[in-house]
């Protein structure tokens, strides 16, 4: 007899996937980007983008489909794409989206946590378009200069937690001119796919993808964050003491994750690797910040003992975001290596332009909830 979970999802209409993708959960699907592609490019193909998913992938009709401005906006408003699309100037922007539980397999392996698995591909950089949130708020007639309010976003999908999926920000990003937060109906210039929310959805960022709802049906202003489950369980931090006996006292006064925090990963080579002892290799990998810049990125041949600094290949141009924090796309980077001293330790860490950075390990930081792992990243090379 199966002990398999029974899933409450009808799955037999899932989109096509590429199959390079790597999967963590077939049903519902979550899959990332194998880690040598996902460095390949600056912008990440769409196909390839890691998808994140709580239920079936709703296959949804733009000619009927309707958001719903709601909450303290009375009477409540609906408007389809065409009329979001006519409010306000169409804005395109990059930017990185990233799951919280990213490189949650480390801390997995430290002591179990609850979540899906992840590697460090749970990321991905694409160009958005779409209408600032802060002009479909004005247009509904929002108070949009209370520091007090949330904006909440309701998405379509149908999850396995027996709910919709509803998540939300505090007015203060929502508003802010230059949050860039989007109701956004394209990706890398095409109209969004089913895997990433079609056909609108919210982009937040700087913020954990938790944030960026996809299949938006309703955006409600409200006097409190969200109820949904995923703003008031699924991303908490506590304490690496508090486990599942300890932490249903904790729930309430434990604060909802937002901001990204400074992160960085190796990508080649992959876990492993065998590299030839004095042969020359390049390690390559990627950083990231909440909007503000990458300015260095130090890698270690020798687990942390000694450092040398990564070069910066790609990151957004300072002379176009200037002293402003919306450096909101990842930093791609890598370390030319002459001689690689095989077999040995290779760790990265990087530092953004308020001289964030990393801690050294992942157990100092382990948590219930396996999120936010931005520990030093760690690989280790075989000579054979």
């Amino acid at each position: 007899m199966s002990s398999a979970k029974k899933l409450l999802g009808d799955y037999s209409n899932e989109p096509s996937r590429r199959p390079e993708l790597v999967v963590n959960s077939k049903e519902p699907f979550n899959a990332e980007t194998p880690p040598p592609l996902l460095v390949k490019d600056f912008k990440t193909p769409v196909d390839l983008f890691y998808v994140r998913s709580h239920g079936p992938t709703p296959d949804l009709d733009v000619s009927s489909h309707k958001l719903e401005i709601g909450g303290e906006i009375k009477p409540a408003i609906e408007l389809s794409l065409s009329e979001v699309q006519t409010i306000g100037q169409h804005v395109t922007i990059d930017a990185t989206l990233t799951c919280a539980g990213n490189r949650r397999n480390e801390l997995n392996a430290i002591k179990k946590v609850k979540g899906v698995g992840w590697e460090i591909s749970a990321i991905g950089n694409a160009t958005w378009t779409g209408v600032r949130l802060r002009d479909v708020l004005l247009h509904a007639k929002a108070n949009i200069d209370s520091p007090h309010l949330h904006v909440e976003f309701i998405g379509e999908e149908d999850c396995e937690e027996k709910t919709k999926y509803g998540s939300s920000i505090p007015m203060t990003k929502a508003a802010d001119p230059k949050g860039d937060v989007l109701l956004a109906w394209m990706m890398n210039g095409k109209p969004l796919t089913r895997d990433h929310g079609y056909p609108l959805r919210i982009v937040v960022p700087g913020y954990i993808g938790a944030r960026s709802v996809k299949w938006l049906r309703k955006v409600n202003v409200i006097p409190q964050e969200s109820q949904f489950v995923y703003q008031q369980r699924d991303y908490k931090l506590f304490l690496p003491h508090v486990n599942w006996d300890t932490v249903d006292a904790l729930w309430d006064s434990a604060f909802s994750l937002s901001e990204l925090s400074v992160q960085s990963a190796i990508c080649e080579p992959e876990k492993d690797q065998v590299i030839a002892k004095n042969s020359p290799y390049t390690i390559r990998g990627y950083a990231v910040s909440n909007g503000r810049r990458i300015t260095r990125v130090d890698v270690s041949l020798n687990n942390g003992a000694d450092w040398e600094t990564a070069d910066l290949v790609q990151q957004d141009k300072r002379e176009e975001k200037g002293f402003d924090n919306r450096y909101w796309s990842w930093t791609l980077w890598q370390f030319k290596v002459g001689k690689f001293p095989s077999p040995c330790t290779i760790c990265c860490r990087a530092w953004d332009s308020s001289a964030n950075t990393q801690p050294e390990q992942a157990r100092n930081i382990w948590n219930l909830r396996g999120v936010m792992n931005n520990a030093w990243h760690r690989v280790e090379v075989r000579d054979h």
